[in-house]
């Protein structure tokens, strides 16, 4: 090799490093009550911090879905193919339970440890983690019909990956999807023109067109169609008891940014077979349960796509030099990088504080269950509007090294918009905290209540939460001034659990830079006098070794 060709001053690839040893993550999952867990997630983490497990996620994007609607023969098959890789992401998913075992997990904690392990494995690769949120999410609102709920609940459950269309029951473990967005209506469901038509034994047949459909190899769909009593909630078998497919066509895949491992799809449903789903003519209600477990999981994604690329920024500023010194050494890099991890740790600690409310409200806490309410629709709204700018800003870290597609932070940056859309977005969200305030006042008083535990600790903090309150209060203009009124109640609830549970240069760094007006409009502004320190060293990739 020429002496020109010699490379130095290059960082090494990240690998073979926790994934799970993330300070953030590990209180939250202790102080949530799924410490029990804790060996699990690092076994996940380690497994994520491999080379190998980095090129399963790369293979999976660079191979992407195929459809084949029609057999050699010319029969209408309606099949999607993927990668082998892409089965080995679901595979190891499915085998640590972070689709729909939780629900079958009695231990208080199960659904925080479920958290704690998505947001861990979800750093490899974003995309294979839409059906596994699917099958996670469907199962309460499959419990609004009981019969159905233990027909299918214990195969949603199972923690067997078994690919395939083949009768729902004759299967070892299944996987849900969900089906709602029709191109007329978009995020107006109500505005939907699929038609459901009573047929035998409690059945329905169902004809309309779906213009998003997640997960399109699911085994089961949850979906919405107007019946002779108003739209309601079905769900949709792929393939029939007698092994003949249902009539649900998949027209062409989505050409999507990112997420490109997974398919997205365009359903034709022909006359398909359906069973109602809860109430008749309440189909909102009914699949708004799925919804719900699905936003949480937006905020879990974006709180993992953070950590990711924060990890791939520190990692190569502590091996690359510029100017005489370690890039991480540099001032403004530091600032940079203190701010980034930053908004990571803040996005982890209120990823893991919705997740404990979550796990404590399917065990009847009402309490908790009214904070979720609120607070799930918030985290939605915030944390995945910052991860695009966050995943920006780490790709900048790595210059132009991070932008070619082998570094992966190209792949990250293409996700990052995903979760502001999935399930709603900015404004679908902002929108729907004021509906959660208008119809269920109890929301509020517990989100106060939330806040005021941190009461006292900062008086940059107490004012902020007193001109919330003040916010909250004036009814003029509400849904004009929604995103502002969102994201100010966002900041003082990720204040509020900083204060109280991380170490006081972090809160008092995102007290004084978020809520005291000592922060920029980009990453890299903190004020003078933040301890640079502490903020990167707590988030650190941790090798193994």
């Amino acid at each position: 090799m020429p002496p020109t060709h010699e490379v130095f001053n290059q960082s090494s690839p990240l690998e073979d490093f926790d994934v799970a040893a993330d300070a953030a993550l590990t209180e939250g999952l202790e102080r949530e009550g799924a410490a029990w867990a804790s060996d699990e997630l690092h076994e996940v983490g380690r497994l994520a911090g491999t080379a190998r497990a980095r090129s399963w996620g790369e293979q999976a994007n660079v191979n992407e879905p195929q459809l084949r609607t029609h057999d050699r023969y010319g029969h209408r098959i309606d099949e999607v193919e993927f990668h082998p890789s892409w089965h080995v992401l679901m595979e190891t998913a499915v085998s640590y339970g972070l689709h729909a075992a939780p629900w079958a997990d009695e231990r208080a904690g199960a659904h925080v440890a479920r958290t704690a392990k998505f947001y861990a494995w979800s750093q490899v690769e974003g995309g294979h983690a839409c059906p596994i949120s699917m099958t996670y999410a469907a199962v309460p609102a499959l419990r609004h019909s009981p019969e159905l709920a233990a027909r299918f609940e214990p195969l949603l459950d199972a923690r067997t990956y078994d690919f395939g269309l083949r009768p729902p029951l004759s299967k070892r473990g299944l996987l849900a999807g969900m089906s709602m967005t029709e191109k007329q209506g978009g995020s107006d469901v109500r505005a939907n023109t699929t038609r459901a038509v009573p047929s035998s034994a409690g059945s329905y047949r169902l004809t309309g067109h779906k213009w998003f459909t997640s997960a399109p190899m699911g085994d089961l769909f949850l979906t919405l169609a107007q019946a002779p009593e108003g739209l309601t909630c079905f769900l949709v078998p792929r393939v029939l008891e007698d092994g003949t497919r249902n009539p649900l066509h998949i027209q062409r895949l989505k050409d999507k940014l990112g997420n490109r491992s997974n398919a997205s799809a365009e359903l034709e449903y022909d006359g398909a077979l359906a069973w109602p789903v809860g109430e008749l003519g309440r189909g909102v209600r009914t699949i708004i349960e799925m919804v719900n477990g699905t936003r949480l999981d937006c905020v879990i994604g974006s709180a993992a796509g953070m950590r990711a690329g924060l990890m791939q920024a520190v990692h190569h500023a502590s091996e690359r030099a510029a100017f005489g010194k370690p890039l991480i050494e540099q001032p403004l890099m530091r600032n940079v990088l203190a701010d980034l991890a930053l908004e990571s740790e803040a996005a982890t600690t209120l990823m893991m504080r919705l997740a404990g409310a979550a796990d404590r409200a399917v065990r009847g806490d009402a309490a908790e269950a009214a904070f979720r309410r609120l607070a799930v629709a918030v985290g939605k709204f915030y944390v995945t509007k910052r991860f695009p700018a966050h995943a920006a800003e780490t790709l900048e870290c790595l210059g132009g090294n991070g932008y070619v597609e082998e570094s992966g932070m190209p792949r990250l940056f293409r996700e990052s918009p995903l979760n502001s859309i999935w399930e709603g977005s900015g404004n679908v969200a902002a929108l729907d905290v004021l509906r959660a305030m208008a119809k269920q006042p109890e929301s509020v008083e517990a989100f106060l209540t939330e806040l005021g535990r941190a009461q006292g600790a900062d008086a940059r903090y107490d004012a902020a939460v007193k001109r919330l309150q003040s916010e909250l209060g004036d009814v003029e203009d509400a849904e004009f001034r929604a995103r502002g009124v969102v994201e100010l109640m966002a900041l003082t609830l990720q204040a509020s659990l900083l204060l109280r549970h991380a170490p006081t240069p972090v809160a008092d760094a995102f007290v004084a830079s978020r809520l005291g007006g000592e922060w920029g409009h980009v990453f890299g502004t903190l004020p003078r006098g933040t301890d640079t320190r502490v903020l990167i060293d707590r988030n650190r990739p941790r090798t193994l070794g």
